[in-house]
Protein backbone atom coordinates (compact mmCIF):
# COMPACT_ATOMS: atom_id res chain seq x y z
CA UNK A 1 0.00 0.00 0.00
CA UNK A 2 1.30 3.49 -0.88
CA UNK A 3 1.17 6.87 0.82
CA UNK A 4 -0.94 9.41 -1.07
CA UNK A 5 -0.08 13.10 -0.97
CA UNK A 6 -2.71 15.24 -2.69
CA UNK A 7 -2.33 19.03 -2.98
CA UNK A 8 -5.68 20.80 -3.13
CA UNK A 9 -4.13 24.27 -3.19
CA UNK A 10 -0.82 26.10 -3.03
CA UNK A 11 0.95 24.27 -5.86
CA UNK A 12 0.46 26.65 -8.75
CA UNK A 13 -0.34 29.84 -6.86
CA UNK A 14 0.70 31.87 -3.82
CA UNK A 15 -1.94 31.07 -1.21
CA UNK A 16 -4.70 28.42 -0.88
CA UNK A 17 -2.21 26.12 0.86
CA UNK A 18 -3.82 22.75 1.53
CA UNK A 19 -2.37 19.22 1.44
CA UNK A 20 -4.05 15.87 1.98
CA UNK A 21 -2.10 12.93 3.41
CA UNK A 22 -3.81 9.58 2.96
CA UNK A 23 -2.93 6.01 3.85
CA UNK A 24 -5.56 3.29 3.72
CA UNK A 25 -8.70 4.54 5.44
CA UNK A 26 -7.05 7.48 7.22
CA UNK A 27 -6.77 11.03 5.93
CA UNK A 28 -5.45 14.13 7.60
CA UNK A 29 -5.07 17.60 6.11
CA UNK A 30 -2.19 20.04 6.52
CA UNK A 31 -3.38 23.67 6.40
CA UNK A 32 -6.55 25.17 4.98
CA UNK A 33 -5.66 28.47 3.37
CA UNK A 34 -7.30 31.13 1.28
CA UNK A 35 -6.03 33.60 -1.27
CA UNK A 36 -7.19 37.12 -1.94
CA UNK A 37 -8.97 37.85 -5.21
CA UNK A 38 -7.06 38.68 -8.36
CA UNK A 39 -7.82 41.86 -10.29
CA UNK A 40 -10.37 40.24 -12.61
CA UNK A 41 -12.40 38.81 -9.71
CA UNK A 42 -14.61 41.87 -9.30
CA UNK A 43 -16.67 41.92 -6.11
CA UNK A 44 -15.13 38.70 -4.77
CA UNK A 45 -14.12 38.78 -1.09
CA UNK A 46 -11.80 35.77 -0.86
CA UNK A 47 -10.93 32.57 -2.71
CA UNK A 48 -10.82 29.11 -1.08
CA UNK A 49 -9.87 25.67 -2.43
CA UNK A 50 -12.41 23.31 -3.95
CA UNK A 51 -12.99 20.63 -1.27
CA UNK A 52 -15.05 18.05 -3.17
CA UNK A 53 -12.46 15.34 -2.39
CA UNK A 54 -12.68 16.14 1.31
CA UNK A 55 -16.47 16.06 1.46
CA UNK A 56 -16.55 12.85 -0.58
CA UNK A 57 -14.17 11.20 1.93
CA UNK A 58 -15.42 12.81 5.14
CA UNK A 59 -15.60 9.46 6.97
CA UNK A 60 -11.84 8.98 6.53
CA UNK A 61 -10.74 12.40 7.74
CA UNK A 62 -9.20 12.39 11.20
CA UNK A 63 -8.14 16.00 11.55
CA UNK A 64 -6.68 19.23 10.17
CA UNK A 65 -3.14 20.13 11.23
CA UNK A 66 -2.09 23.78 10.93
CA UNK A 67 1.50 24.93 10.47
CA UNK A 68 0.86 28.58 11.40
CA UNK A 69 -1.68 31.39 11.61
CA UNK A 70 -1.34 33.22 8.31
CA UNK A 71 -4.50 33.56 6.23
CA UNK A 72 -3.03 31.59 3.32
CA UNK A 73 -2.84 28.63 5.74
CA UNK A 74 -5.92 29.00 7.97
CA UNK A 75 -8.32 31.34 6.15
CA UNK A 76 -10.45 28.61 4.57
CA UNK A 77 -10.82 26.67 7.82
CA UNK A 78 -14.27 28.04 8.83
CA UNK A 79 -15.70 27.15 5.42
CA UNK A 80 -14.31 23.61 5.56
CA UNK A 81 -15.48 23.01 9.14
CA UNK A 82 -19.04 23.81 8.06
CA UNK A 83 -18.83 20.80 5.74
CA UNK A 84 -16.56 18.46 7.71
CA UNK A 85 -16.51 18.72 11.51
CA UNK A 86 -13.12 17.28 12.47
CA UNK A 87 -10.53 18.09 15.16
CA UNK A 88 -8.08 20.93 14.48
CA UNK A 89 -4.48 20.79 15.70
CA UNK A 90 -2.07 23.69 16.05
CA UNK A 91 0.29 25.60 18.31
CA UNK A 92 -1.17 27.86 21.04
CA UNK A 93 -0.90 31.11 19.06
CA UNK A 94 -2.27 29.53 15.87
CA UNK A 95 -5.29 28.15 17.72
CA UNK A 96 -5.76 31.50 19.47
CA UNK A 97 -6.25 33.16 16.08
CA UNK A 98 -8.41 30.25 14.88
CA UNK A 99 -10.61 30.47 17.96
CA UNK A 100 -11.25 34.16 17.29
CA UNK A 101 -12.32 33.34 13.72
CA UNK A 102 -14.59 30.49 14.78
CA UNK A 103 -16.26 32.55 17.51
CA UNK A 104 -17.06 35.27 14.97
CA UNK A 105 -18.68 32.69 12.69
CA UNK A 106 -20.54 30.77 15.38
CA UNK A 107 -18.47 27.60 14.89
CA UNK A 108 -16.36 27.54 18.04
CA UNK A 109 -18.74 25.53 20.23
CA UNK A 110 -18.88 22.64 17.76
CA UNK A 111 -15.15 22.50 16.93
CA UNK A 112 -12.52 20.56 18.85
CA UNK A 113 -9.21 22.44 19.04
CA UNK A 114 -6.12 20.57 20.24
CA UNK A 115 -2.84 22.30 21.15
CA UNK A 116 0.39 20.73 19.91
CA UNK A 117 4.00 21.64 20.75
CA UNK A 118 7.44 20.58 19.45
CA UNK A 119 7.90 18.57 22.63
CA UNK A 120 5.11 16.11 21.89
CA UNK A 121 4.00 13.58 19.30
CA UNK A 122 0.57 13.53 17.66
CA UNK A 123 -0.76 10.16 16.54
CA UNK A 124 -3.37 10.06 13.77
CA UNK A 125 -4.17 6.51 12.69
CA UNK A 126 -1.03 5.05 11.08
CA UNK A 127 0.64 8.48 11.10
CA UNK A 128 2.86 9.87 13.84
CA UNK A 129 3.51 13.63 13.69
CA UNK A 130 6.36 15.50 15.38
CA UNK A 131 6.63 19.29 15.23
CA UNK A 132 9.70 21.44 14.54
CA UNK A 133 10.19 25.09 15.52
CA UNK A 134 10.56 27.13 12.35
CA UNK A 135 11.38 30.82 11.98
CA UNK A 136 8.78 32.84 10.04
CA UNK A 137 7.00 36.16 10.43
CA UNK A 138 4.39 34.84 12.84
CA UNK A 139 4.40 33.16 16.25
CA UNK A 140 3.97 29.44 16.66
CA UNK A 141 5.19 28.46 13.20
CA UNK A 142 6.15 24.80 12.81
CA UNK A 143 7.35 22.28 10.31
CA UNK A 144 6.12 18.70 10.60
CA UNK A 145 7.96 15.37 10.57
CA UNK A 146 5.40 12.75 9.54
CA UNK A 147 6.19 9.13 10.24
CA UNK A 148 4.23 6.98 7.80
CA UNK A 149 4.14 3.23 7.10
CA UNK A 150 6.35 3.80 4.03
CA UNK A 151 8.88 6.18 5.58
CA UNK A 152 9.54 9.60 7.09
CA UNK A 153 8.12 12.65 5.31
CA UNK A 154 9.12 16.19 6.34
CA UNK A 155 6.97 19.25 5.61
CA UNK A 156 8.94 22.47 6.23
CA UNK A 157 5.94 24.79 6.48
CA UNK A 158 6.77 28.41 5.66
CA UNK A 159 10.32 28.91 6.88
CA UNK A 160 13.56 30.80 6.83
CA UNK A 161 16.82 30.02 8.61
CA UNK A 162 16.72 32.66 11.34
CA UNK A 163 19.96 32.31 13.30
CA UNK A 164 19.71 35.67 15.07
CA UNK A 165 16.04 35.50 16.05
CA UNK A 166 15.35 35.62 19.77
CA UNK A 167 13.68 33.45 22.41
CA UNK A 168 13.79 30.12 20.62
CA UNK A 169 12.14 31.47 17.47
CA UNK A 170 14.99 30.39 15.19
CA UNK A 171 14.52 27.44 12.86
CA UNK A 172 15.60 24.28 14.69
CA UNK A 173 18.26 23.21 12.19
CA UNK A 174 19.54 20.54 14.59
CA UNK A 175 16.18 18.78 14.56
CA UNK A 176 16.02 18.87 10.77
CA UNK A 177 19.54 17.47 10.66
CA UNK A 178 18.59 14.71 13.10
CA UNK A 179 15.76 13.63 10.82
CA UNK A 180 18.13 13.81 7.87
CA UNK A 181 20.54 11.44 9.61
CA UNK A 182 17.64 9.11 10.37
CA UNK A 183 16.66 9.02 6.69
CA UNK A 184 13.93 11.08 5.05
CA UNK A 185 11.83 9.54 2.32
CA UNK A 186 10.40 12.83 1.02
CA UNK A 187 10.92 16.53 1.75
CA UNK A 188 8.14 19.00 1.01
CA UNK A 189 9.76 22.45 1.03
CA UNK A 190 8.52 26.06 0.81
CA UNK A 191 9.29 27.56 -2.63
CA UNK A 192 8.00 31.12 -2.21
CA UNK A 193 11.35 32.94 -2.38
CA UNK A 194 13.30 30.56 -4.60
CA UNK A 195 13.95 33.40 -7.06
CA UNK A 196 15.86 35.41 -4.41
CA UNK A 197 19.60 34.83 -4.14
CA UNK A 198 21.54 34.72 -0.90
CA UNK A 199 20.00 34.83 2.57
CA UNK A 200 17.08 36.68 4.13
CA UNK A 201 17.84 39.77 6.20
CA UNK A 202 18.03 38.89 9.89
CA UNK A 203 15.50 40.09 12.42
CA UNK A 204 18.34 41.70 14.35
CA UNK A 205 19.28 43.83 11.33
CA UNK A 206 15.67 45.04 11.05
CA UNK A 207 15.68 45.89 14.77
CA UNK A 208 18.86 47.96 14.33
CA UNK A 209 17.34 49.86 11.39
CA UNK A 210 14.15 50.58 13.32
CA UNK A 211 16.09 51.72 16.37
CA UNK A 212 18.10 54.18 14.24
CA UNK A 213 14.91 55.58 12.69
CA UNK A 214 13.36 56.00 16.13
CA UNK A 215 16.45 57.83 17.39
CA UNK A 216 16.48 60.23 14.44
CA UNK A 217 12.74 61.03 14.58
CA UNK A 218 11.67 64.08 16.58
CA UNK A 219 7.92 63.58 16.07
CA UNK A 220 5.37 60.82 16.33
CA UNK A 221 6.27 57.43 14.84
CA UNK A 222 3.60 55.37 13.08
CA UNK A 223 4.53 51.80 12.15
CA UNK A 224 2.24 49.84 9.80
CA UNK A 225 2.72 46.09 9.46
CA UNK A 226 0.89 42.80 9.09
CA UNK A 227 -1.37 42.22 12.09
CA UNK A 228 0.03 38.71 12.56
CA UNK A 229 3.64 39.90 12.86
CA UNK A 230 3.69 40.16 16.65
CA UNK A 231 7.38 39.25 16.64
CA UNK A 232 8.09 42.64 15.07
CA UNK A 233 5.48 44.29 17.29
CA UNK A 234 7.47 43.06 20.29
CA UNK A 235 10.71 44.45 18.86
CA UNK A 236 9.05 47.82 18.25
CA UNK A 237 7.76 47.87 21.83
CA UNK A 238 11.24 47.04 23.15
CA UNK A 239 12.81 49.88 21.12
CA UNK A 240 10.09 52.33 22.16
CA UNK A 241 10.54 51.37 25.81
CA UNK A 242 14.30 51.95 25.59
CA UNK A 243 13.67 55.44 24.19
CA UNK A 244 10.93 56.36 26.67
CA UNK A 245 8.04 56.39 24.20
CA UNK A 246 4.42 55.42 24.79
CA UNK A 247 2.74 52.76 22.63
CA UNK A 248 -0.67 52.88 20.92
CA UNK A 249 -2.09 49.75 19.26
CA UNK A 250 -4.66 50.81 16.64
CA UNK A 251 -6.64 48.56 14.28
CA UNK A 252 -9.05 45.70 14.94
CA UNK A 253 -6.92 42.87 13.53
CA UNK A 254 -3.69 43.93 15.20
CA UNK A 255 -5.49 44.50 18.50
CA UNK A 256 -6.71 40.89 18.29
CA UNK A 257 -3.22 39.53 17.53
CA UNK A 258 -1.62 41.53 20.33
CA UNK A 259 -4.31 40.44 22.81
CA UNK A 260 -3.69 36.74 22.02
CA UNK A 261 0.10 37.21 22.26
CA UNK A 262 -0.34 38.86 25.66
CA UNK A 263 -2.41 35.95 26.94
CA UNK A 264 0.38 33.58 25.89
CA UNK A 265 2.94 35.76 27.73
CA UNK A 266 4.90 36.27 24.53
CA UNK A 267 4.15 39.97 24.51
CA UNK A 268 4.48 42.05 27.66
CA UNK A 269 3.82 45.78 27.58
CA UNK A 270 4.58 47.74 30.78
CA UNK A 271 1.31 48.96 32.27
CA UNK A 272 2.22 52.64 32.12
CA UNK A 273 3.59 52.37 28.58
CA UNK A 274 0.48 51.48 26.58
CA UNK A 275 -2.03 54.29 26.05
CA UNK A 276 -5.29 54.62 24.15
CA UNK A 277 -5.70 56.42 20.82
CA UNK A 278 -7.65 59.18 22.58
CA UNK A 279 -4.70 59.89 24.89
CA UNK A 280 -2.18 60.74 22.17
CA UNK A 281 -2.54 64.50 22.58
CA UNK A 282 -1.69 64.22 26.28
CA UNK A 283 1.96 63.46 25.40
CA UNK A 284 4.66 65.25 23.38
CA UNK A 285 4.92 64.00 19.79
CA UNK A 286 8.42 62.62 20.35
CA UNK A 287 7.10 60.30 23.07
CA UNK A 288 4.46 58.49 20.98
CA UNK A 289 4.62 55.36 18.76
CA UNK A 290 1.48 54.10 17.00
CA UNK A 291 1.47 50.49 15.76
CA UNK A 292 -1.23 49.94 13.17
CA UNK A 293 -2.36 48.10 10.03
CA UNK A 294 -2.64 49.08 6.37
CA UNK A 295 0.84 48.41 5.01
CA UNK A 296 -0.71 46.84 1.87
CA UNK A 297 -2.90 49.83 1.03
CA UNK A 298 -6.12 48.23 2.31
CA UNK A 299 -8.77 50.93 1.70
CA UNK A 300 -10.47 50.73 5.12
CA UNK A 301 -7.35 50.21 7.22
CA UNK A 302 -6.23 52.67 9.88
CA UNK A 303 -3.27 53.85 7.81
CA UNK A 304 -5.41 54.46 4.73
CA UNK A 305 -7.80 56.57 6.80
CA UNK A 306 -4.89 58.52 8.26
CA UNK A 307 -3.50 59.15 4.77
CA UNK A 308 -6.87 60.37 3.45
CA UNK A 309 -7.63 62.47 6.52
CA UNK A 310 -10.65 60.32 7.43
CA UNK A 311 -9.27 58.87 10.69
CA UNK A 312 -11.38 60.30 13.51
CA UNK A 313 -8.74 60.28 16.25
CA UNK A 314 -5.45 60.73 14.41
CA UNK A 315 -4.47 63.34 11.82
CA UNK A 316 -1.11 63.17 10.05
CA UNK A 317 1.04 66.27 10.56
CA UNK A 318 4.53 67.61 9.90
CA UNK A 319 7.37 65.67 11.57
CA UNK A 320 5.35 62.42 11.72
CA UNK A 321 7.46 59.45 10.61
CA UNK A 322 5.47 56.63 8.99
CA UNK A 323 7.19 53.24 8.57
CA UNK A 324 5.69 50.55 6.31
CA UNK A 325 7.43 47.56 7.89
CA UNK A 326 6.29 44.86 5.49
CA UNK A 327 6.89 43.51 2.01
CA UNK A 328 5.01 45.12 -0.87
CA UNK A 329 2.93 42.21 -2.13
CA UNK A 330 2.71 42.07 -5.97
CA UNK A 331 -0.59 43.58 -7.08
CA UNK A 332 -0.70 46.05 -4.19
CA UNK A 333 1.82 48.50 -5.63
CA UNK A 334 -0.71 51.10 -6.75
CA UNK A 335 -2.79 51.41 -3.53
CA UNK A 336 0.41 51.45 -1.46
CA UNK A 337 1.86 54.18 -3.70
CA UNK A 338 -1.34 56.20 -3.28
CA UNK A 339 -1.11 55.98 0.50
CA UNK A 340 2.59 56.96 0.47
CA UNK A 341 1.84 59.95 -1.77
CA UNK A 342 -1.03 61.09 0.47
CA UNK A 343 1.13 60.74 3.57
CA UNK A 344 3.81 62.91 1.98
CA UNK A 345 1.17 65.48 1.03
CA UNK A 346 0.20 65.73 4.71
CA UNK A 347 3.78 66.40 5.74
CA UNK A 348 4.90 62.96 6.96
CA UNK A 349 8.26 61.36 6.33
CA UNK A 350 7.58 57.89 4.88
CA UNK A 351 9.99 54.96 5.11
CA UNK A 352 9.30 51.70 3.27
CA UNK A 353 10.97 48.59 1.90
CA UNK A 354 12.37 50.15 -1.28
CA UNK A 355 14.35 52.83 0.55
CA UNK A 356 15.31 51.19 3.85
CA UNK A 357 15.74 47.76 5.42
CA UNK A 358 12.54 47.84 7.48
CA UNK A 359 11.26 44.39 6.54
CA UNK A 360 12.67 40.89 6.47
CA UNK A 361 10.97 38.17 4.49
CA UNK A 362 9.63 35.17 6.37
CA UNK A 363 10.44 32.85 3.45
CA UNK A 364 13.85 31.29 2.78
CA UNK A 365 16.11 32.59 0.02
CA UNK A 366 18.15 30.28 -2.21
CA UNK A 367 21.05 29.63 0.18
CA UNK A 368 18.65 28.73 2.98
CA UNK A 369 16.70 26.42 0.67
CA UNK A 370 19.97 24.70 -0.22
CA UNK A 371 20.81 24.35 3.46
CA UNK A 372 17.44 22.70 4.13
CA UNK A 373 18.13 20.13 1.41
CA UNK A 374 21.63 19.50 2.79
CA UNK A 375 20.32 19.08 6.33
CA UNK A 376 17.54 16.65 5.42
CA UNK A 377 19.14 14.70 2.54
CA UNK A 378 15.77 13.42 1.26
CA UNK A 379 15.31 10.61 -1.23
CA UNK A 380 12.39 12.36 -2.95
CA UNK A 381 11.90 16.12 -3.20
CA UNK A 382 8.52 17.85 -3.61
CA UNK A 383 8.57 21.67 -3.92
CA UNK A 384 5.42 23.26 -2.47
CA UNK A 385 3.96 26.74 -1.86
CA UNK A 386 4.38 28.71 -5.05
CA UNK A 387 3.44 29.32 -8.65
CA UNK A 388 4.63 26.71 -11.14
CA UNK A 389 7.75 28.72 -11.97
CA UNK A 390 8.69 28.67 -8.27
CA UNK A 391 8.19 24.92 -8.07
CA UNK A 392 10.23 24.38 -11.25
CA UNK A 393 13.12 26.57 -10.07
CA UNK A 394 13.11 24.89 -6.66
CA UNK A 395 13.27 21.52 -8.38
CA UNK A 396 16.29 22.69 -10.39
CA UNK A 397 17.91 23.94 -7.20
CA UNK A 398 17.39 20.51 -5.61
CA UNK A 399 18.99 18.87 -8.65
CA UNK A 400 22.08 21.06 -8.19
CA UNK A 401 22.19 19.89 -4.59
CA UNK A 402 22.43 16.27 -5.67
CA UNK A 403 18.81 15.08 -5.76
CA UNK A 404 18.44 12.87 -8.86
CA UNK A 405 16.19 14.38 -11.50
CA UNK A 406 13.95 11.30 -11.44
CA UNK A 407 13.37 11.80 -7.68
CA UNK A 408 12.10 15.38 -8.00
CA UNK A 409 8.31 15.47 -8.01
CA UNK A 410 6.72 18.52 -9.65
CA UNK A 411 3.08 18.09 -8.69
CA UNK A 412 0.16 20.43 -9.27
CA UNK A 413 -3.14 20.95 -7.51
CA UNK A 414 -5.40 17.93 -7.70
CA UNK A 415 -2.71 15.45 -8.73
CA UNK A 416 -2.37 12.30 -6.62
CA UNK A 417 1.25 11.58 -5.70
CA UNK A 418 1.67 7.98 -4.55
CA UNK A 419 4.93 7.22 -2.74
CA UNK A 420 6.35 3.88 -1.68
CA UNK A 421 9.71 3.10 -0.10
CA UNK A 422 11.55 2.96 -3.42
CA UNK A 423 9.35 4.60 -5.99
CA UNK A 424 6.61 7.14 -6.70
CA UNK A 425 4.07 7.90 -9.39
CA UNK A 426 1.43 10.48 -10.14
CA UNK A 427 -1.51 8.11 -10.36
CA UNK A 428 -4.32 10.43 -11.38
CA UNK A 429 -6.18 13.47 -10.16
CA UNK A 430 -9.04 14.55 -7.93
CA UNK A 431 -11.34 17.59 -8.21
CA UNK A 432 -9.50 20.81 -7.40
CA UNK A 433 -9.71 24.47 -8.20
CA UNK A 434 -10.93 27.71 -6.68
CA UNK A 435 -14.20 28.57 -4.97
CA UNK A 436 -15.07 32.25 -5.04
CA UNK A 437 -16.64 33.67 -1.88
CA UNK A 438 -18.89 36.67 -2.51
CA UNK A 439 -20.57 37.83 0.69
CA UNK A 440 -22.49 34.82 1.98
CA UNK A 441 -22.34 33.06 -1.37
CA UNK A 442 -19.74 30.31 -1.70
CA UNK A 443 -19.03 29.05 -5.20
CA UNK A 444 -22.14 30.58 -6.76
CA UNK A 445 -20.15 33.18 -8.71
CA UNK A 446 -18.52 31.71 -11.78
CA UNK A 447 -16.73 32.87 -14.91
CA UNK A 448 -19.94 34.09 -16.56
CA UNK A 449 -20.82 36.34 -13.62
CA UNK A 450 -17.27 37.69 -13.45
CA UNK A 451 -17.42 38.42 -17.16
CA UNK A 452 -20.69 40.31 -16.69
CA UNK A 453 -19.18 42.30 -13.83
CA UNK A 454 -16.15 43.16 -15.93
CA UNK A 455 -18.33 44.36 -18.81
CA UNK A 456 -20.47 46.40 -16.40
CA UNK A 457 -17.37 47.98 -14.88
CA UNK A 458 -15.80 48.79 -18.24
CA UNK A 459 -18.76 49.43 -20.55
CA UNK A 460 -21.69 50.39 -18.27
CA UNK A 461 -25.31 49.39 -18.86
CA UNK A 462 -28.45 50.64 -20.55
CA UNK A 463 -31.91 49.86 -19.14
CA UNK A 464 -34.98 50.08 -21.41
CA UNK A 465 -38.45 50.28 -19.82
CA UNK A 466 -41.54 49.76 -22.01
CA UNK A 467 -45.14 48.92 -21.15
CA UNK A 468 -47.51 47.37 -23.72
CA UNK A 469 -51.26 47.12 -23.70
CA UNK A 470 -52.01 43.44 -23.17
CA UNK A 471 -54.95 43.38 -25.61
CA UNK A 472 -53.75 45.62 -28.44
CA UNK A 473 -50.00 45.23 -28.13
CA UNK A 474 -49.51 48.98 -28.47
CA UNK A 475 -46.94 50.91 -26.38
CA UNK A 476 -48.59 52.69 -23.44
CA UNK A 477 -45.39 53.79 -21.69
CA UNK A 478 -41.89 54.45 -22.99
CA UNK A 479 -39.54 53.60 -24.31
CA UNK A 480 -37.72 55.08 -21.32
CA UNK A 481 -33.93 54.67 -21.44
CA UNK A 482 -31.55 55.00 -18.48
CA UNK A 483 -27.81 54.45 -18.58
CA UNK A 484 -25.07 54.16 -15.96
CA UNK A 485 -21.34 54.22 -16.57
CA UNK A 486 -21.84 54.86 -20.29
CA UNK A 487 -22.37 58.54 -21.12
CA UNK A 488 -21.68 61.95 -19.69
CA UNK A 489 -24.87 63.81 -18.79
CA UNK A 490 -24.28 66.42 -21.52
CA UNK A 491 -23.80 63.72 -24.15
CA UNK A 492 -26.96 61.78 -23.41
CA UNK A 493 -29.43 63.88 -25.37
CA UNK A 494 -29.22 62.93 -29.01
CA UNK A 495 -27.68 59.51 -28.40
CA UNK A 496 -30.55 58.32 -26.22
CA UNK A 497 -33.16 59.94 -28.45
CA UNK A 498 -31.70 58.10 -31.42
CA UNK A 499 -31.65 54.92 -29.34
CA UNK A 500 -35.38 55.36 -28.72
CA UNK A 501 -35.89 55.54 -32.47
CA UNK A 502 -33.99 52.25 -32.86
CA UNK A 503 -36.33 50.64 -30.31
CA UNK A 504 -39.50 52.00 -31.93
CA UNK A 505 -38.39 50.65 -35.32
CA UNK A 506 -37.96 47.20 -33.78
CA UNK A 507 -41.46 47.38 -32.25
CA UNK A 508 -42.89 48.21 -35.69
CA UNK A 509 -40.96 45.32 -37.27
CA UNK A 510 -42.45 42.81 -34.79
CA UNK A 511 -46.25 43.39 -34.72
CA UNK A 512 -48.57 42.21 -31.89
CA UNK A 513 -49.74 39.08 -33.74
CA UNK A 514 -46.22 37.58 -33.90
CA UNK A 515 -45.96 34.52 -31.59
CA UNK A 516 -43.75 34.90 -28.52
CA UNK A 517 -43.50 38.61 -29.25
CA UNK A 518 -42.05 39.81 -25.92
CA UNK A 519 -39.10 37.41 -26.11
CA UNK A 520 -38.40 38.35 -29.71
CA UNK A 521 -38.56 42.06 -28.91
CA UNK A 522 -36.17 41.61 -25.99
CA UNK A 523 -33.60 39.66 -28.03
CA UNK A 524 -33.80 42.03 -30.98
CA UNK A 525 -33.42 45.12 -28.76
CA UNK A 526 -30.31 43.68 -27.08
CA UNK A 527 -28.63 43.04 -30.43
CA UNK A 528 -29.66 46.29 -32.09
CA UNK A 529 -28.75 48.54 -29.17
CA UNK A 530 -25.35 46.89 -28.70
CA UNK A 531 -24.66 47.48 -32.39
CA UNK A 532 -25.95 51.06 -32.19
CA UNK A 533 -23.79 52.07 -29.21
CA UNK A 534 -20.72 50.35 -30.62
CA UNK A 535 -21.18 52.18 -33.93
CA UNK A 536 -21.78 55.60 -32.33
CA UNK A 537 -19.38 55.64 -29.36
CA UNK A 538 -17.34 52.42 -29.63
CA UNK A 539 -18.80 50.87 -26.46
CA UNK A 540 -20.62 47.59 -25.80
CA UNK A 541 -22.79 48.19 -22.72
CA UNK A 542 -24.94 45.55 -21.07
CA UNK A 543 -28.49 46.01 -22.43
CA UNK A 544 -31.32 45.33 -19.96
CA UNK A 545 -34.78 45.47 -21.57
CA UNK A 546 -37.71 45.49 -19.11
CA UNK A 547 -40.88 44.78 -21.12
CA UNK A 548 -44.25 44.36 -19.38
CA UNK A 549 -47.84 43.93 -20.52
CA UNK A 550 -50.59 45.78 -18.64
CA UNK A 551 -54.38 45.59 -18.73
Amino acid sequence: MSLKIIPLGGLGEIGLNMLVFEYGDTIFIVDAGLMFPEDYMLGIDIVIPVIDYITANRSKISGIVLTHAHEDHIGALPYILREVNVPVFGTPYTLGIVKHKLVERGLYAQTKLHVVTPEETLNIGPFSLEFINVSHSVLGNVGIAIRTPVGLVVHTGDFRIGYSDMDGLATDVNKFAKYGDEGILALLSDSTNVESEGYTISGRKISETLANIFTQSNGRIIVALFASNVIRVRRIIEIANQQGRKIVINGKSIETSVSIAKKLDFLKIPRDMEIGINEIDDYPDDEVVIITTGSQGEPMSSLARMASGAHKQLKIKDNDTVILSSKIIPGNEKPIANIINNLYRRGANVIYEKISEVHASGHAFQEELKLMINLTKPKFFIPIHGEFRHLTLHGRLAKKMGIPDENIILAENGQVVEIEEDDFLISGSVPSGRLLVDGKGIGDVGICVLKERRILSEEGFVAVNIAFDEETGYVVFGPEINSRGLLFETARGHLLVDAQCVILEIIEEIPPEVPNRMKRLEDRMKTALRQYFFYTIGRKPVILPFLIEVN
